[in-house]
């Protein structure tokens, strides 16, 4: 169940009736700002409950039922849409976030060069592994906590946001030191023990989509998330698996617009897994910017050949160059900018 609280109500009104629906032995949890609060009831309620004797309580304005299970990550409102705001960047405005840098940290001269043309070009998310699942052990693993000081050095000197891959719970304290953005990669999107660990701490969480995750599955596992404390989660939709063999995944460019329409979070796309393919990342991801994705994560490098991991879809300076300037105009067109 969902209120919608009265335009007059305080955050001192909202924090009354949560009190209230405690002492109910409800499970509540509220959101929004001044003149849009809203209170969703996550657990409690059953079928002997009179809905009609929530809108009595004070400055509720209107009571609706919740229409998903995913009750913390559903669109509330046609209108409803979350931004997650590190340091100067917001992620789900009118500005397309750009996340760009490399598949894996390797070296600190590497990390350098990398944050310093992004500077340059106005880029403002700097990405890199750390700590790299790989399908195969005997591929790199990252330089760990090594690279992380790498990739914080060049940030600071630069001034960007930062953003890197964890995969267990214990990694958590240590990344959220180095890194602004925890990133969940697809293999984690369902493990909901490091999910609900990620939840109590306040880095914004970046959420991959499973290889085979429905919406549902995917929104589901943003609910671990927001459930236990932390608002902000960005979604990546990064290609899922198919029966389709000539690409690395399959792009799921409908996922774009069912997710804003399903959810309140910002939604960003991945063109880089999306195919694994290098000459597929510009296509893909003007594709995913007419679909009116939030923002765009690529992995490029100084010299993709030789990179440690991931180089058959990694671009260089000069293509990354050629996809924001091709961006500019599609951008424009759905009433967003690109840097």
């Amino acid at each position: 169940m969902l209120l919608y609280l009265k335009e007059e109500a305080s955050e001192s009104d909202v924090n009354n009736l949560m009190e209230r629906l405690k002492w109910m032995g409800l499970v509540a949890k509220s959101s929004g700002h001044m003149g849009a609060y809203t209170v969703a009831i996550l657990e409690g309620i059953d079928k002997n409950v009179d809905r009609d004797a929530f809108s009595t309580l004070p400055m509720v304005k209107e009571v609706r039922e919740l229409k998903h299970a995913f009750k913390l990550a559903s669109k509330t409102a046609p209108d409803h849409k979350s931004q997650v705001r590190i340091k100067d960047v917001a992620i789900g405005s009118d500005t397309i976030a750009i996340m760009a840098g490399p598949c894996s940290i390797e070296s600190k001269d590497q990390m350098d060069t990398v944050a310093a043309y992004l500077a340059e070009k106005k880029v403002q998310i700097l990405r890199g592994g750390a700590y790299k699942p790989r399908t195969s052990p005997y591929s790199f693993q990252g330089l760990g906590e090594e690279g992380m000081k790498f990739m914080k050095e060049a940030a600071d000197k630069y001034n960007l946001v930062t953003i890197s891959e964890v995969m267990e719970p214990d990694q958590i304290p240590l990344l959220s030191e180095y890194v602004d953005i925890l990133q969940v990669g697809t293999r984690n999107m369902q493990n909901f023990s490091l999910l609900k660990h990620l939840g109590k701490i306040k880095n914004p969480i970046f959420l991959k989509r499973g290889l085979s995750a429905t919406y549902q599955d995917f929104l589901m596992s943003a609910e671990y998330i927001l459930g236990h404390g932390n608002p902000n989660v960005i979604l990546c939709e990064r290609g899922i698996r198919t029966y389709e063999t000539h690409t690395r995944n399959t792009l799921d460019i409908a996922a774009v617009p069912i997710l804003q329409e399903l959810s309140h979070l910002p939604v960003i796309v991945d063109p880089s897994h999306a195919a694994g393919i290098r000459k597929m990342v510009r296509p893909l991801s003007k594709a995913a910017v007419a679909a009116g994705a939030d923002g765009l994560m690529i992995e490029m490098h100084p010299n993709p050949d030789e990179a440690f991991s991931d180089k058959d879809q990694t671009i260089d300076f000069d293509e990354f160059a050629k996809v924001i300037k091709e961006l500019k105009p599609i951008a424009k067109a759905v009433g967003k900018t690109v840097l």
